[in-house]
């Protein structure tokens, strides 16, 4: 009886972690399709276009805070969990 509940055990616990990764999956896919952003949620810009925006961001904000406040906005609405939030700001931030 004992081998056959662990066995059960184990297939659940398989299943638990596929439907886990299957749900990370899909809100990658959807944060990609949505926003338009690479895995790692950086941007993804051409030279010209980063270079012609450069100047606009350096007088108002720095680029991180901008990025932070649409973090923010990815974490409220529920799309970033909070460990996915804190782990790329730490990265932002370069702590």
């Amino acid at each position: 009886m004992g081998l056959i509940a662990a066995r059960a055990a184990g297939r659940m616990q398989a299943r638990q972690t596929y439907r886990t990764m299957s749900r990370m999956e899909r809100r990658r896919s959807f944060v990609q399709s949505k926003v338009g952003m690479r895995q790692d949620f950086g941007r993804e810009e051409p030279a010209e276009t980063t270079a012609a925006s450069a100047p606009a961001a350096t007088t108002a904000e720095p680029e991180y805070v901008v990025e932070l406040e649409r973090l923010a906005q990815l974490r409220d609405q529920g799309i970033l969990s909070e460990e996915e939030f804190e782990a790329k700001k730490r990265q932002l931030l370069g702590i």
